[in-house]
C-alpha cells in the first residue's frame, strides 16, 4: 500500500518508497501545481504515470544520473555537432536555441514515436511544466533546421541541479545535439549532475550510470541551495567534450 495525497498533504519520506512490485513508487494523488512539482524535485521525487492512472510519485533506488563531465560525444555525434556549429557561425541553416518554444518541445516529446505510441506526457503534465517554465524553473534546449524544430530536450532546474525529463528527434542525432549543448551550458555554470531518473541503455550510451539514492539525495541537497542560473544561452559543446 502507498499513501494517497490530497492537495495539502506533504510527501512521505522517500525511504518509504516500495522496494518490491513497483520499486520506487512512493505515493499517489495530489496535483501537478508548480508548488507540488517543486516540492517533489527538491526531495528527489518525480511524477510518472500512464493514461487512466492517478498521479503516481516515484523515488527510485538506485537513481540513474549523468555526471556532466562524463557525457560522451561519439564520433558520429561529433561530426553532426561540428556541422551545426559551422552553420551557426555562418549561414545559420542550423540553430540551437534555449527556451524559445518550450511547450512545443514538450508536445513533440509527447507525440507518437516511430517505434511505438506517444509517451506518458499528457495535457495536464504539459500545463504543469509550462507553469514551471513561466517561473523560470523549466527549460528547453532546441535544435532548429531552416526554421523548423527538429530536435529538443527539456527538464527542470533548481539551483545547480538539473532534472532531465524527455527528448525528441526528427532528424538523426537531433535530440543528442540538443542535449550536448545543454550539457555544455550546465557544465559552464557549475552543474555537475543531471538526474535521469530511470536506467536505460540509451542513457548509458551517453555516459549516464546508476548511483545509490542516498548519494543522489546528498548531492541534490547541496545543489538546490545554490543560486538559480539567471541567463540561459547555448554554449558550444566541444570545450566540454569527452
Amino acid at each position: 500500500m502507498i499513501p494517497w495525497l490530497e492537495t495539502s498533504t506533504p510527501f512521505p519520506d522517500v525511504s518509504e518508497a516500495l522496494t518490491m512490485d513497483a520499486p520506487g513508487l512512493l505515493a499517489a494523488g495530489a496535483d501537478l501545481s508548480p508548488q507540488r512539482l517543486l516540492s517533489a524535485y527538491r526531495n528527489g521525487i518525480f511524477p510518472w504515470f500512464s493514461e487512466g492512472q492517478p498521479i503516481l510519485w516515484w523515488s527510485t533506488d538506485p537513481r540513474m544520473v549523468l555526471m556532466t563531465e562524463r557525457f560522451r560525444i561519439s564520433e558520429s555525434l561529433g561530426k553532426t555537432l561540428r556541422k551545426v556549429e559551422r552553420s551557426m557561425q555562418g549561414e545559420r541553416r542550423w540553430e540551437v536555441r534555449f527556451d524559445s518554444a518550450f511547450e512545443t518541445v514538450m508536445r513533440c516529446c509527447a507525440a507518437p514515436r516511430k517505434d511505438g505510441p506517444g509517451t506518458w506526457i499528457s495535457d495536464d503534465i504539459i500545463k504543469g511544466y509550462c507553469a514551471l517554465h513561466a517561473l523560470g524553473h523549466a527549460h528547453s534546449s532546441e535544435l532548429w533546421l531552416d526554421g523548423e524544430l527538429v530536435g529538443g530536450a527539456y527538464g527542470v532546474c533548481i539551483g545547480r541541479m538539473f532534472y532531465g525529463e524527455s527528448m525528441f528527434a526528427r532528424v538523426t542525432d537531433g535530440s543528442k545535439v540538443a542535449l550536448a549543448y545543454l550539457v555544455a551550458f550546465l557544465r559552464s555554470h557549475g552543474v555537475t549532475m543531471i538526474d535521469c531518473q530511470q536506467e536505460t541503455e540509451h542513457l548509458a550510451s551517453l555516459g549516464a550510470a546508476p548511483i545509490a539514492r542516498a548519494a543522489f539525495l546528498t548531492h541534490l541537497r547541496r545543489a538546490i541551495d545554490e543560486p538559480d542560473i539567471a541567463t540561459w544561452k547555448p554554449v558550444a559543446p566541444f570545450a566540454y567534450a569527452r
